[in-house]
């Protein structure tokens, strides 16, 4: 069957006219010109799938560290440089970026007896340092350096605990975009690190533990999720294991996520069980840490739903789904935590209730995205982010005591807000669903179609997209385009029910609400079809595949970041199987065939006119696999009938989580604003 599959492959070529002398151009906008892709070499694979044999043709780029891979992905590289360097706006994108990025940047700060830490950056640094401040408008002292962790400046720091009394900081070491990191500890009042350091890996919610002995952390092993305790001044591997594997007689394996966290008044070890992601069920146990070798005891158990668990004093407040799609709140006594006793403190309503914090009193300037209010229970003070579209993030300090609110920290971005404005609008999706969707642009700009437009969205996991600063979306309205943001089902916007609409056999509905926000854009003449450029990434990386494979009409160019594209494999590699929660898995027969009817890479049909497409990842992707946008990338290059560009941006720092320096997020980010304008007819 193999010997076939390759000799249709070698006709097709033929068919199609291509060989290894076509000299061919491939043709970008205002002028750039490039030969065809570096020839990939076809060899495939046929597995039978629930009956169904599947080829796939570059099963071989799924080896990353091959040198036949290493060298493909330099010739990759290298064509797509050839791209970059013909954009002749290129500098004055990154330029422009530059000044949007490049000022002094805060983190939430975090109050231990009257000291404030949090991460700070200047302008002219590539990474965030770690701060502590005297009070609230005192000096400030700089904890760690993060330029001085490495010569590239791709490593990063960020704060995982400080004890109560402000003494003993552990913190995290990340290099480039992975999701493993170092651990390390401070003694902040000598300025110096602990010799105790915990290997790189894949960590949840470090805690320094009350009497400050010692580290409680989650990590992933091989075997799953497991809960340790690091007693100071003992070599990692002796730490001992607190929870995970199994308990009751319930075995725990690579679906179950688990995290511990130490509660703020120190009575509690707070340990969560997320089954899958996102979770389908959410267990919470307690240790009481003031009673030496305390059992751990079932809070909430065996319910499946969601629970986000916040404690004040002997009481649980639980943020949850369980008999409320749109959830509700209520009170748990752990002395009899029987889901009968439970009392509801905020009920379900209209809005969905998306996060819960124990103080009140805010009101916001304008549309736009808060974050959670972050505070002691025993202190005056709490502090929240606020941002827009078009208002870059600030942090506020919210007095409690007096209800006023200042601002802690706001960076000086060289933007003037007053000239743009956001508005909202609804559309009908295929289905008759109406879907909302923000629209941002400069005031006074016309939508009489002219205009190129960049549409970005997400649609799954229970995300809930709000309108955030995002110096792309601000550098494309300075050019007098539109920015669009669609909050297609999938996501959390409006509760579990939206969720589920998108999940399964319905994810088809995340994609017909984002071609549906397409045409709402060209009809009402805000962009055409060919000026219209779209990006997504991770599951949005998804959502770009299913666009330019099932309506590559409907768009001039596509970003594709670390997407998830050969969804008949993804379950195989890194931490995919979590995910087979939302998307579920082509092993199980019944949810094999919708899988293979949207899946990307199973669905680029030869021959067909597909629009200008950039791939991205990179070699720090430790979530979703560089593979997928490697292989696609092969077969977009080979299938395509169209002369429009298909290229892979590589990266060998980059990855799935943030980190990388500033000097590469300006570089990265150029080349992508630079492939989607002049893609879409700009100048």
């Amino acid at each position: 069957m193999q010997s076939r599959v390759a000799i249709s492959a070698i006709a097709l070529s033929a068919l199609l006219g291509i060989t290894a002398s076509d000299t061919r151009l491939i043709r970008g906008g205002n002028g750039v010109t490039l030969p065809l892709p570096p020839g990939t070499e076809a060899k495939p694979v046929t597995d039978v799938v629930n009956g169904t044999p599947i080829t796939d043709p570059y099963r071989w780029l799924e080896d990353g560290k091959s040198s036949e891979t290493r060298a493909w992905i330099a010739s990759q590289m290298k064509y797509t440089e050839e791209y970059v360097s013909q954009v002749k706006i290129r500098p004055e994108i990154a330029k422009r970026v530059k000044e949007l990025v490049r000022v002094e940047s805060f983190s939430i700060p975090v109050e231990r007896q009257g000291s404030y830490f949090f991460n700070k950056r200047l302008p002219d640094e590539n990474q965030a340092s770690i701060y502590v401040r005297k009070g609230l408008h005192g000096s400030e002292e700089r904890l760690v350096d993060a330029a001085k962790l490495s010569a590239d400046q791709n490593t990063s720091v960020h704060i995982a605990d400080i004890s109560k009394a402000g003494d003993l900081l552990a913190y995290t070491v990340r290099e480039g975009g992975a999701d493993e990191q170092i651990v390390r500890l401070l003694d902040v009042n000598k300025n110096q690190d602990l010799p105790d350091v915990l290997p790189r890996a894949r960590y949840s919610q470090i805690n320094i533990a009350p009497d400050k002995r010692g580290l409680y952390y989650g990590r992933l092993d091989p075997s799953g999720s497991v809960i340790y305790y690091h007693r100071l001044g003992t070599p990692s591997d002796s730490d001992q294991v607190i929870f995970g594997k199994e308990f009751n007689g319930e075995k725990f394996g690579q679906m179950e996520l688990i995290g511990a966290r130490v509660t703020e008044n120190e009575r509690y070890l707070l340990i969560e069980v997320y089954h899958g992601v996102p979770a389908t069920r959410v267990d919470v146990y307690a240790k009481d840490l003031r009673t030496p070798d305390a059992s751990i005891r079932p809070v909430i158990h065996g319910i499946d739903n969601r629970f986000a668990v916040e404690n004040h004093g002997d009481d649980f407040y639980a943020l949850t789904d369980y008999k409320a799609e749109n959830y509700r709140v209520v009170r748990i006594n752990i002395q009899d935590a029987s889901a009968d006793k439970w009392q509801t403190v905020v009920p379900e309503g209209k809005d969905v209730i998306s996060e819960i914090s124990i103080v009140g009193g805010l009101q916001y300037p304008t549309l736009g995205s808060a974050s959670g209010v972050y505070g002691l229970d025993d202190s005056e003070n709490a502090f929240y982010t606020f941002e827009s579209f078009i208002i870059p993030p600030a942090i506020y300090h919210y007095d409690l005591k007096t209800g006023k609110t200042e601002v802690f920290a706001k960076p000086q971005v060289p933007f003037p807000p007053e000239q743009y404005e956001v508005k909202q609008v609804f559309y009908t999706s295929k289905d008759g669903t109406r879907v909302p969707m923000f629209i941002s642009s400069k005031k006074g700009v016309k939508a009489n179609g002219n205009a190129p437009a960049l549409m970005v969205a997400y649609g799954g996991f229970n995300i809930s997209l709000g309108a955030k600063w995002n110096p792309e979306c601000v550098w494309w309205m300075e050019q007098g385009g539109f920015y669009a943001q669609p909050n297609l089902r999938g996501g959390g916007e409006y509760g579990e029910n939206w969720h589920k609409g998108g999940m399964f056999e319905k994810k088809q509905n995340v994609f017909d609400d984002f071609f549906a926000a397409a045409e709402y854009l060209i009809a009402n003449k805000y962009t055409t079809a060919e000026r219209l450029a779209i990006r997504g990434r991770s599951n949005g990386g998804l959502l770009m595949g299913a666009a330019m494979t099932q309506r590559p009409d409907l768009f001039g160019a596509i970003w594709c970041g670390y997407p998830l594209l050969d969804m008949i494999r993804f379950q195989n590699f890194l931490v995919g199987r979590w995910w087979t929660t939302e998307y579920g898995s082509a092993e199980n027969a019944q949810q094999f065939p919708y899988l293979l009817k949207y899946s990307p890479y199973q669905n680029v049909k030869p021959g067909t006119k597909y629009p200008a497409i950039m791939f991205n990842t990179g070699d720090s992707d430790t979530r979703v696999d560089p593979l997928h946008a490697r292989k696609m990338t092969a077969l977009m290059q080979a299938d395509t009938g169209s002369n429009r560009p298909i290229l892979l941006h590589y990266e060998l720092k980059a990855g799935h989580s943030a980190g990388v320096s500033i000097t590469q997020l300006v570089s990265d980010t150029a080349d992508e604003l630079a492939f989607l304008w002049n893609e879409t007819g700009g100048k």
